[in-house]
């Protein structure tokens, strides 16, 4: 199978109050409206499924092809989801479980570990990014009980720059600060409890709901993690920098300058997120891609070459997706 450029299915409105436009700003997407958080590039959620250009989902895709667009190392449950997110305003502070509290008690599924690459961002830019330093959890549970800024003065702020890489294990507190675009790399999972989302209010006056006590069960208040520096390494056509490798995902940059040949797979898909123009070739076939747009490219697919001169973000399953 050739590789295939995705249409994304789109998180806006009251989904996503702290939304913005940056999605149709910065990448020219054909966002719903100005709150337009989320563009899911490659998702098998329920309702919120990536598409082709000829209509057929991400998980008729993954149906009609099996292992030859999976790859063989990875189990029928598809194990990632791959997302743009403009965040206008600032997102709320939440905490996502592992994959055996959320089997237990969310019916099954997936937990939550995930990545963010900042794209572009304010000058000022913050994530909150775990919990002060000797903040127990007893502590953090008292600051819950009392809402407002006890549980602002928990938590740690992390200045971020375009390019800065942090990865949030399952258990780590963390929330996107305002006017940042970035990608999201994590497992294929909707699971999220919210400890506080800053006294935010919908157009009838009602907060959104909170997870306390989940969150609580699942944190983990020692994670204290700095961005990722990655690993450099020289390639034909450039150079790669591998910032994560842990058993659910590897999240690479690749600077292209000129043309990159790709390793063939057999064992696994391979995400691309384009971040500059150019062409994808494979055996006489071409895709071209712009910035923003995200290929998708089975683990059945030939011999590939990146022709373009600028970077592309490129993501592939962990040891642990062979379910």
């Amino acid at each position: 199978m050739h590789p295939i450029k995705m249409t994304p299915a789109y998180r806006y409105g009251e989904m996503t109050p702290w939304g913005g436009s940056a999605l149709r700003d910065v990448f020219h997407k054909d966002i719903p409206d100005e709150r337009t958080g989320e563009s899911l590039e490659v998702s098998v959620l329920p309702g919120l499924e990536s598409r082709a250009a000829d209509g057929r989902t991400l998980t008729q895709i993954l149906q009609e092809g099996g292992q030859d667009v999976r790859g063989t190392d990875v189990g029928e449950e598809f194990p990632l989801l791959l997302k743009l997110i403009s965040a206008r305003e600032r997102l709320s502070v939440q905490v996502h479980p592992d994959d055996a509290y959320a089997r237990q008690h969310e019916g099954g599924k997936l937990g939550k570990t995930e990545a963010w690459v900042i794209l572009h961002c304010k000058p000022d830019a913050q994530l909150i990014y775990g919990i002060r330093p000797g903040v127990t959890k007893e502590d953090l549970r008292a600051a819950c009980a009392a809402g407002g800024k006890a549980v602002e003065d928990c938590l740690r702020r992390l200045p971020v720059k375009p390019g800065d890489v942090v990865y949030i294990p399952a258990g780590m507190v963390h929330a996107i600060g305002e006017d940042i675009l970035l990608l999201e790399i994590q497992q294929s999972s909707d699971v999220t409890y919210r400890f506080w989302d800053w006294g935010r209010l919908d157009a009838n006056g009602n907060p959104r709901a909170l997870h306390v006590e989940k969150g609580l069960d699942v944190v983990d208040v020692s994670l204290q993690l700095e961005p990722c520096q990655g690993e450099r390494v020289r390639a034909t056509g450039g150079e790669r920098i591998r910032y994560i490798q842990d058993k659910n995902f590897v999240l690479e940059r690749l600077k292209v300058k000129g043309s990159m040949p790709l390793e063939v797979m057999p064992r696994r898909f391979r995400l691309l997120t384009a971040l500059c123009d150019g062409y994808l070739t494979e055996e006489g076939f071409a895709l071209r891609f712009r910035p923003g747009e995200s290929i998708f490219i089975p683990a059945s697919a030939g011999r590939i070459k990146l022709e373009c001169e600028g970077d592309l973000l490129l993501c592939s399953p962990g040891e642990a997706c062979a379910r």
